[in-house]
C-alpha cells in the first residue's frame, strides 16, 4: 500500500456482493475477496462454510483517498447491506455472512465508530456490525476473485448483485 493509497476490510455478506459494490466505486483500485476475523490459519471457502473458523466472507478495498474517502467508502458499506441482521445477509445464513468493518489503524476505528452511529439514524433495529482490528487478511481462492465481472449471467449474480447495483445507482453511490 503506497501513500497513495488506503484499504480497508469490510464483510457484507456473500463476498461476490460486496467486491461488484465496490468494484463500481469510482476511486477504487482493487477489490480483493477473501476471508478475516476469526482463528483459522489459511482457511478455505469449504472451512468458512462450516461456520467453525469464525471467519467472515470480506473484501480488501485499495482506494485512492483523493477521490474517494473513507467516509464514502463506509457511507456506501451501509447502503450495500443491511447491517442490522446479525449473521445474514437475505438468503445467505451463517457467521462467514456477518456485518464486519477489520481496521488498519485507530483512525480507521475511529471513523468507523463515527460513521456507524451516524448510519444508525437510517435504521430502526440496532446495527450489529462488528468493528475490530484487523489480524490478517486470507485471499479467497482464484473462483472467487472477480466473480460478477466474469460470471454476470449466474443466477446469484441475477438475482442478488443485479438488483443490489441499480438501487445504489439510483442512489449516486455507484
Amino acid at each position: 500500500m503506497s501513500a497513495a493509497t488506503e484499504e480497508i476490510i469490510l464483510g457484507g455478506g456473500c463476498f461476490w456482493c460486496v467486491e461488484a459494490v465496490f468494484q463500481h466505486r469510482e476511486g477504487v483500485l482493487e477489490v480483493d475477496s477473501g476471508y478475516a476475523g476469526g482463528a483459522t490459519t489459511n482457511p478455505t471457502y469449504k472451512d468458512i462454510c462450516d461456520g467453525y473458523t469464525g471467519h467472515a466472507e470480506v473484501v480488501r478495498i485499495r482506494f485512492d483517498p483523493s477521490i474517494v474517502t473513507l467516509e464514502q467508502i463506509l457511507e456506501l458499506f451501509w447502503q450495500a447491506h443491511d447491517p442490522t441482521t446479525p449473521n445474514r445477509q437475505g438468503a445467505d445464513t451463517g457467521t462467514q455472512y456477518r456485518s464486519i468493518i477489520l481496521t488498519a489503524t485507530p483512525e480507521q476505528r475511529s471513523l468507523a465508530e463515527h460513521s456507524k452511529a451516524q448510519a444508525q439514524a437510517a435504521f430502526t433495529a440496532p446495527i450489529v456490525t462488528e468493528i475490530k482490528p484487523l489480524e490478517r487478511f486470507w485471499p479467497a481462492e482464484p473462483e472467487h476473485q472477480d466473480f460478477y465481472r466474469r460470471n454476470g449471467q449466474h443466477m446469484y449474480c441475477t438475482y442478488n448483485i443485479v438488483p443490489k447495483l441499480d438501487k445504489l445507482k439510483k442512489l449516486g453511490l455507484v
